[in-house]
């Protein structure tokens, strides 16, 4: 069913809306969620959370695309959860991918910090445009949904040894660029 269709059934509050969504959007959801969780039960909780939360944002909402919308609910409910699992443990598979980024984005953020977010998240935008579209779908992939290295391994092709130097040399880049632009020192 189209997206424009989807949100039409939240704006006529028809629960067939959060049928069609689970059936079109559902396997990506729990994707991002599994990736982040690596358990079936937090991640289908988190999914059907976010599926409450779309319902109740929709209407007034009318998002474009409706895959990012409902994917956003679905990776910060899965974070959120994330951070409550693991308060004295690591979760291996997305630390590692949190890991990466350290040397790229600062560990702490102030007060400060945090009204930069949207600048950041701009500048950060506009360095993904520079990006060849594998060298984007691979940050993406491994940074936002959080795929691990075997899984990307099999999507591209490649030994996980070339995708991890390719990795290297993006977050080098971007770490560049964060500075260029005065967003770290």
């Amino acid at each position: 069913m189209d997206d424009s269709k989807i949100i039409e059934l939240f704006f006529e509050r028809s629960e067939q809306a959060i049928i069609e969504l689970s059936n079109k959007y559902g396997a990506v959801c729990r994707k991002v969620a599994d990736n982040i969780l690596n358990n079936r039960l937090d991640s289908e909780e988190c999914v059907n959370d976010a599926f409450l939360g779309v319902w109740h944002s929709i209407p007034p909402q009318r998002p474009d695309p409706l895959i990012s919308y409902v994917c956003r609910i679905v990776r910060n409910l899965a974070l959120k959860k994330y951070h409550e699992n693991t308060a004295k443990k690591r979760n291996s598979q997305y630390d590692v991918a949190l890991d990466e980024l350290a040397g790229c984005i600062p560990a702490s953020f102030s007060v400060e910090d945090a009204v930069m977010a949207d600048e950041a998240a701009v500048v950060i935008d506009r360095f993904l445009e520079t990006l060849d579209q594998p060298g984007r779908i691979l940050f993406i992939r491994r940074y936002w949904y959080g795929d691990s290295m075997e899984e990307l391994a099999a999507l591209f092709h490649r030994s996980r040894q070339y995708l991890s130097v390719r990795l290297s040399r993006i977050r080098k880049a971007l770490r560049q660029h964060l500075e260029k632009e005065g967003i770290i020192p």
